[in-house]
This record gives structure tokens, C-alpha cells and sequence, in this order.
């Protein structure tokens, strides 16, 4: 009796989550970027040989998540951020693709942090989703399980 009370159980919940509309875990973004100073820079397919100063690099990168300070979800932590000569670093920065070569990055907009609950409810954050739709489904048919043994005891 308890195996198919078990597999009622597992059933469910294979159920439950074949339907769920969550997203993958990984994140999807539009473009390469880096982020110097508080503002995203957009990478160009445009080499630069003006090369300036070095203004300052990649702290931390990922593919799959948001970090603060100069984060790039294309170069890793370390690629070196450089003025170019003759614009202003409001507009473009030149980053260091490999050695000797530069490719110009445009600056876009300010860079934002978002919360990891923001756009909880309106699908952007797949992941959260899933944790608090996995609990609540664990939850659930625990309690179904309960309340079947509960029956089953009175009756």
C-alpha cells in the first residue's frame, strides 16, 4: 500500500513540474558587454589602436549572473579597460581582447543592479521562480500524503 501511495507521489510531481513554465538557469544576454565606472559598455566588432590609459579591468565575470563593480559577462576577471585617444571615455573605452589588440566598447547606459527578486513575477528571474515553485510543490504533496495516511488511519 505504501509503494502506491509513493508512486502517486512521485507522479504527481513529475506532473506538476512537467507543466511548470519556468525558465533554464542560465541567464541570456543580448550583447557583450563590461561594466567601468558605474555604466555598461557595449563591445563593438571595432579594433582601436589609440590606446590611452589604463583606466581599469574586469573584477569579476559571468556568464550566468549580475555582479557589482566591473563585471563583464564576456572577458574574464583581469582584461584590462583603457581610454583611447581623442574620445571621451563617456562615449567609448578601449578593452583589451589580446595582447597588442584592443576592441572598442560604446558606452550604452548606467549600470544596474537588479535585486535578485526583481522581475520575480513577471518571468525574468527563472531561477528564484523555481526555488520557491519546488518548495510549494514539496510542500504540497507532502501534505497530500498526510492527509491520504490520515484517511486511511479513520477509515
Amino acid at each position: 500500500m505504501k509503494s502506491k501511495h509513493l508512486l502517486s507521489i512521485v507522479v504527481l510531481f513529475v506532473l506538476l513540474f512537467s507543466f511548470y513554465p519556468g525558465k533554464t538557469l542560465s541567464t541570456s544576454w543580448a550583447y557583450s558587454f563590461v561594466v567601468w565606472d558605474g555604466y555598461i559598455y557595449v563591445i563593438s566588432d571595432e579594433y582601436v589602436t589609440d590606446i590611452g590609459n589604463e583606466i581599469g579591468h574586469v573584477t569579476r565575470h559571468s556568464d550566468m549572473k549580475q555582479y557589482s563593480g566591473n563585471f563583464s559577462n564576456a572577458y574574464k576577471k583581469g582584461t584590462k579597460y583603457y581610454s583611447i585617444q581623442g574620445i571621451n571615455t563617456d562615449q567609448a573605452i578601449a578593452v583589451e581582447k589580446s595582447d597588442g589588440q584592443y576592441i572598442k566598447a560604446f558606452r550604452e547606459a548606467e549600470y544596474e543592479l537588479r535585486s535578485p527578486f526583481a522581475g520575480f513575477f513577471d518571468g525574468e528571474q527563472g531561477f528564484n521562480k523555481t526555488i520557491v515553485f519546488s518548495v510549494v510543490g514539496i510542500l504540497a504533496i507532502v501534505l497530500i500524503y498526510k492527509v491520504i495516511k490520515n484517511i486511511r488511519l479513520k477509515g
